[in-house]
């Protein structure tokens, strides 16, 4: 069985809007609806939980899921307070061993390639991320924001969703770190399980199109590469 989980449930603060990036118009519908989409003609994908806040699970269901037939979407179900307990919620609604593609609802432009070569990946690896290798030179700063170190930009890259993995091991791995108390670090699901299941991750190459949402901006750029 191969899950999709889709989180919807970000605030959007930076696009300066009160309707929550995820539900904001792109193409003539809510922006979730075109990575739903892609998931749901996926002969990849059987199943595809929505985790949402709880003041909207009622609109994704009557004007997303249904309104669009999306039948493969079988839970959708409240996320938590940060991005790692709302996965988690996600998790929960996953009950059949195989494999569960973790996803930002706010990410338009995935590919059903994408979703592909993830999945030939993770079947190898049990834990893969989508990623494309950074163009720019990075630098580290110090805390007064002076650049302290350059490193090797030929092994860096830029970690998008989806991210990929063997549904016991991420579940475990989940159990894990709530069994501590300190998570203020973690800001991706391939840390919890680099983290708690000793676990290296593949990066799979998958295209600079595939940008999250997330300023006004962003909005128009989606819309082109969607053209």
């Amino acid at each position: 069985m191969n899950t999709a989980i889709v989180l919807a449930g970000g605030k959007g603060k930076r696009m300066k809007s009160d309707i929550p990036k995820q539900f904001m118009e792109l193409k003539g519908e809510p922006l979730l609806c075109h990575s739903l989409r892609v998931f749901q003609n996926s002969p990849i994908i059987d199943e595809i939980v929505v985790v949402t806040s709880p003041d909207y699970i009622s609109y994704v269901k009557e004007e997303i899921v249904i309104k669009n037939a999306f039948d493969k979407v079988k839970h959708i179900t409240s996320g938590g307070g940060e991005r790692y307990d709302s996965v988690y919620e996600g998790l929960k609604c996953v009950e059949s061993p195989g494999y569960v593609f973790i996803h930002d609802g706010a990410r338009p432009c995935v590919t059903d390639k994408i979703i592909s070569d993830c999945y030939d990946a993770v079947r190898k690896f049990d834990a893969c991320v989508a990623a494309v290798p950074v163009k720019d030179t990075i630098k580290v700063s110090d805390s007064e924001g002076m650049a302290v170190n350059t490193p090797d930009r030929s092994r860096l890259w830029q970690i998008q969703t989806p991210q990929v993995f063997d549904v016991n091991l991420v579940k475990e791995c989940y159990k894990k770190m709530y069994s501590v108390s300190d998570k203020s670090d973690i800001t991706d699901d391939a840390m919890v399980v680099e983290r708690y299941g000793n676990k290296k991750i593949k990066l799979v190459n998958a295209d600079y199109r595939n940008i999250k949402v997330t300023t006004p901006e962003d909005i128009e750029i989606a819309a082109s590469f969607l053209k």
